[in-house]
């Protein structure tokens, strides 16, 4: 089985991702879950963005890196949702160890010299305002140039965060759909 290092979303670490790693957990997978706000969580987009400004993107790096570094050796699949998947990639990509990526609802940009045979696979609604077509054509082409082995999900008339069970958002027939396929893809690259 896969040892996962699980990113929270821009709303930080709700109970929905604590589900996800029980979920997880219960299919024999080992996950670390860390908290990258420290105890702070949001229960709206905006209290989301303030949070998130006011620690800033390259101190979330920071943290998720200092988590990451100390368990790189063992070979991590690398998820996350949201922004949590952006995080999830920029460090999975960067690592020689890691063994997959789980991106659910989010993406990142990839530098120019990006190289890696990793399987992806992404979990996106259709449409999304934060992951829109076009992005995601563009993504998926630059991760194939890259070399990855990417598969993409979309979920026709989803909201952007259709698995967090605490949010509006919330599609319980997509989150189950996502989280079957999902754990069958963790079950070929653990």
């Amino acid at each position: 089985m896969a040892e996962i290092l699980l990113f929270h979303s821009v709303y930080g670490l709700r109970p929905a991702v604590r589900e996800a790693a029980t979920r997880l957990r219960e299919a024999g997978h080992v996950v670390h879950v860390p908290d990258l706000y420290e105890g702070r969580t949001a229960d709206t987009m905006a209290e989301a963005k303030v949070i998130f400004e006011e620690i800033g993107r390259d101190a979330l790096l920071e943290r998720a890196v200092g988590v990451a570094a100390p368990l790189s050796a063992n070979g991590l699949v690398y998820a996350g949702f949201s922004l949590g998947a952006a995080v999830a990639q920029t460090i999975g990509l960067v690592d020689e160890n890691a063994k997959g990526l789980l991106l659910v609802h989010g993406t990142s940009d990839l530098t120019e010299d990006a190289e890696t045979e990793l399987p992806v696979q992404l979990h996106v609604a259709d449409p999304d305002l934060y992951e829109t077509s076009d992005w995601l054509n563009s993504w998926y082409l630059e991760m194939r140039r890259a070399g990855a082995d990417v598969e993409i999900f979309r979920y026709q008339g989803a909201g952007h965060l259709f698995t967090d069970s605490g949010l509006p958002d919330y599609d319980e027939h997509y989150a189950e759909q996502a989280w079957a396929i999902a754990l069958d893809f963790l079950a070929e690259v653990g």
